[in-house]
């Protein structure tokens, strides 16, 4: 059910690249076209999260929960301070929202944000196709279906491009007051909840993605945090340079891009997976422990560890995860450098990895 509008309801269309059609009706922001890759979420809550996660540029995020916005929105629970998605598709849109922290319904937020999306869509059959298809150029709005079509065949996507420079920060800034330990985060597109755990263990500041590694250096700090953020790491050769000249020189943490940012630095390819890993429910294995955890994940390339034992260094993969084999976290035996590809921030999902944050604080002190 979409939201009433003062113009009533908005009738529009979801096209894809290969012609499939889903059609609808229009919530948050006005589009007559609107295009971006169009993926799936898994996540049962944290749409909110999910909608403002800066890896999220260059996407438009499917819902397969049908009820979505039940809760509201808030201003804490905001990842970043706007949106990077290009649209959101939902199954039912919820007509009221109910919560004692909700300052907004879904739909007014959208608006807010510049997000157009698109309610009423049948979500079941748009997933079965990306999950047997893959992620799809897709557009949305209220134009023809010829233009949204024109649309869709001409949307870049997420290959080859370099989305990472549209979400990071464009000054460096600092958060948290306990200086035991100084952390640089270098700013992929972060998101606020992995800043909150940041700063527990110590002050942090943030530096955009294009900052050297001898600027990273001469900052003196105890140990270096690569974050979260959009796009194909395939083509970010010059955050490679950056990370290889850090390794072996002060403690590294990587997560998410991160993490594939920090597997091509030592010589390990990316590769794209047909659909992805999005939501709040993936089984990863602890290679070491035999620990399983559930997590949180977002993203559409993933480190290839089957080039592990081709490499100089000596990389271990340490964790994988159950649905499918993939590489879900390395170390680099000999240094203090590691990384994972899910979410131990979990915002939204299960926290069942935030040890891993202690572990780089741990790694920090080890190396004073």
């Amino acid at each position: 059910m979409s939201e009433q509008h003062s113009g009533g309801i908005r009738e529009g269309a979801l096209v894809l690249a290969d012609g499939s059609v889903f059609e609808g009706e229009l919530i948050g922001a006005s589009a007559s076209v609107a295009s971006g890759e169009v993926v799936f979420n898994t996540a049962l809550s944290g749409y909110q999260e999910i909608l403002t996660d800066p890896s999220y540029a260059g996407q438009m995020v499917t819902f397969t929960y049908p009820h979505i916005g039940n809760y509201g929105v808030n201003a804490v629970d905001a990842e970043s301070q706007g949106a990077a998605c290009r649209g959101v598709i939902v199954r039912d849109l919820a007509r009221r929202h109910s919560n004692h922290r909700a300052e907004l319904g879904l739909g007014e937020h959208l608006a807010a944000l510049g997000i157009p999306g698109i309610a009423g869509v049948d979500t079941r059959r748009l997933t079965r196709l990306l999950r047997d298809s893959g992620a799809v150029p897709g557009a949305l709005g209220s134009a023809s279906e010829a233009e949204l079509l024109a649309a869709a065949r001409s949307e870049a996507g997420t290959d080859g491009v370099d989305l990472v420079s549209t979400v990071t920060t464009a000054e460096p800034y600092t958060l948290g007051s306990d200086a035991s330990r100084r952390i640089v985060a270098l700013d992929f597109g972060i998101k606020t909840t992995i800043l909150r755990c940041l700063t527990e263990f110590g002050s942090v500041e943030v530096l955009p993605a294009s900052t050297s590694a001898a600027e990273v250096l001469a900052r003196g700090a105890d140990g270096v945090f690569l974050s979260n953020g959009p796009g194909d790491p395939g083509i970010l050769d010059h955050l490679v340079g950056t990370v290889e000249a850090l390794i072996g020189q002060v403690p590294v943490f990587g997560i998410c891009l991160g993490h594939q940012i920090l597997g091509r630095a030592l010589g390990a390819p990316t590769v794209k997976l047909p659909f992805g890993h999005h939501g709040g429910n993936h089984p990863v294995k602890d290679i070491d422990t035999g620990r399983i955890e559930i997590t949180s994940q977002n993203h559409n390339f993933a480190v290839d560890a089957d080039s592990f034992s081709g490499l100089g260094k000596q990389v271990r993969m340490t964790h994988v995860n159950l649905n499918d084999g993939v590489c879900e976290g390395l170390e680099v035996v000999g240094e203090r450098c590691f990384s994972v590809q899910h979410h131990p921030e979990a915002g939204p999902g299960p926290h069942d990895s935030r040890h891993l944050f202690e572990r780089f604080a741990q790694m920090m002190d080890g190396g004073r």
